[in-house]
């Protein structure tokens, strides 16, 4: 059994019906929405027209939505439907992200993911799902796609159907007839302030998509008339928790870098406070990440009752690790066990390089957010954590371990990180883009409302300006403190935009 819709878009009257049953029929709040009619229209007057799709849950045959739910509140039934556990939610909106559809969305009374589930309640004891009985047109047809029998297997096997976003993989069971490219596809028509009724909501929490007017993806003459507002999921926690979790794991792989290539003796108090600072900086990666979810108090959920294949929980056990190893070497290095200390060193700064890079592998489960599927990112984090790293170390006081030495192995790391930083930044907008939704979060970087942030942000105050300081404390003398920890403070700021630029604009391209 294979539970699946097909709308007939040559019968859809964009009477709103399907909407208002399935807000009846399961209470959804006002402000958000588990279908929708989205109304484009297209042409110059007088030769007009103007088209509908109905849109909602794809109830996918391979759901992103259930394979990044780090506890199993989202899941598949046997009989395909895509269903969810509030009880079990915890409100981190991965799922959001994951979906290419922007079908999920959080339910604002209690916090949790909610979406489109096929009416199971109504579908287990043989009735069609609210939105299907109350269409006027017979538009919406729901049934068995497994079974040749069936309606909606018959239309498909007889008629052109699409499906939305075939390219992201996730096999849609949501088929449309007569599908126009304006509506199906989400960067094509043009968004003004207002619609037909109303003005373009845009304070739904969280801010929601972004419609430059000078997009080139837009199709000419094609206006959105009237569509439903979504929220932007991750709010600043994200990128503040990018951000201290390359400061956390990149700390003590500059001691250990210098120390394998001969330029840096041991020191027991640098051990001590490199440790304290990765310590401190894990602990603030995961308050960040609790202070993000919705339900907070249901956080240790993902440590006892894991998702084996979500990063998000796969992350929280590399996090436990590196914090774990952080720990045992803080003690030997404050006991002064130096044998220990350096037989812990390199295990701990390889698990901080897992704890730097799977951040990349999570960004990779959001099948929503194609600026972040970059095969860049996993090396661009490590990248990042060795470029905090060394900016960390040069600004160490000398009392606790900034010695000369140290400081004059940090500055070549730093200057290396920095020019790889800043190739793999300007990659990650400028290298050719698979898809649409992809070139056009980069445009937002570039070109859009992020774009001073990005140029002037990131690359030039927290890229540029640094390594230009690096050189010149070059020819001044590697001792040259001042040039070094002004060049380390703007890098570490520079890091910190991007990652604000590079996540919100991810989350602000439109999906549906």
């Amino acid at each position: 059994m294979k539970y699946g819709f097909v709308i007939d878009n040559r019968k859809c009257i964009g009477c709103h019906a399907c909407t208002v049953a399935c807000k009846t029929e399961n209470q959804v709040p006002v402000g958000v929405n588990r279908t929708w009619v989205k109304y484009v229209e297209k042409g110059i007057f007088p030769n007009t027209r103007r088209v509908f799709q109905v849109t909602r849950c794809n109830h996918c045959e391979k759901p992103p939505c259930v394979t990044i739910c780090p506890v199993t509140a989202m899941y598949q039934r046997k009989d395909g439907i895509v269903d969810f556990n509030s009880d079990r939610c915890i409100g981190c909106k991965a799922c959001m992200q994951a979906c290419p559809y922007d079908s999920i969305y959080m339910d604002p009374d209690d916090g949790t993911a909610t979406k489109c589930h096929f009416c199971a309640h109504r579908t287990e004891v043989g009735l069609e799902p609210a939105c299907v009985i109350v269409c006027p047109e017979h538009a919406i047809i729901a049934g068995d796609l497994s079974d040749p029998a069936s309606e909606a297997a018959q239309l498909i096997a007889r008629e052109p159907v699409r499906v939305r976003k075939p390219e992201q993989g996730t096999q849609p069971k949501l088929y449309y007839i007569d599908a126009d490219e304006s509506a199906i596809v989400p960067t094509a028509a043009r968004h003004e302030s207002i619609y037909m009724w109303s003005q373009r909501n845009a304070l739904v929490h969280g801010g929601g998509a972004i419609y430059p007017s000078d997009s080139p993806l837009l199709q000419k003459d094609a206006v959105a008339a009237y569509d439903v507002s979504h929220a932007r999921p991750w709010g600043w926690q994200v990128p503040a928790y990018s951000w201290t979790k390359s400061i956390g794991s990149g700390v003590l792989a500059i001691p250990a870098i210098g120390m394998l290539l001969g330029r840096l003796p041991g020191s027991r108090v640098r051990d001590i406070a490199l440790a304290t600072v990765a310590l401190l900086f894990t602990a603030l990666t995961t308050v960040l990440l609790v202070w993000d979810l919705d339900h907070k108090e249901r956080f240790l959920r993902i440590v006892f009752t894991p998702q084996s294949k979500s990063w998000l929980a796969r992350g929280a056990f590399i996090l436990i690790a590196y914090s774990g190893l952080c720990s045992v070497f803080w003690l030997a290095a404050v006991a002064g066990f130096s044998f220990a200390t350096s037989i812990l060193l390199w295990p701990t700064v390889l698990v901080g390089f897992c704890a730097a890079a799977y951040t990349a592998f999570l960004f990779g489960q959001c099948e929503g957010r194609d600026l972040w599927q970059t095969p860049l990112l996993p090396a661009h984090l490590i990248v990042q954590a060795l470029l905090c790293g060394s900016a960390v170390l040069a600004l160490l006081p000398d009392v606790i371990g900034g010695s000369s030495q140290a400081v004059a192995v940090a500055i070549p790391i730093l200057t290396i990180a920095l020019a790889l930083h800043l190739v793999m930044l300007i990659g990650e907008v400028a290298m050719p883009h698979t898809t649409d939704n992809a070139r056009y979060g980069a445009r937002l970087m570039t070109h859009g409302p992020f774009a001073k942030a990005f140029w002037g942000g990131a690359v030039i105050i927290g890229g540029v300006v640094p390594s230009l300081l690096l050189l010149a404390a070059r020819f001044l003398g590697a001792s040259n403190r001042l040039a070094a920890g002004v060049a380390s403070i703007l890098a570490l700021a520079g890091v910190l935009i991007f990652e604000w630029c590079f996540i919100m604009a991810g989350q602000s391209v439109p999906n549906s």
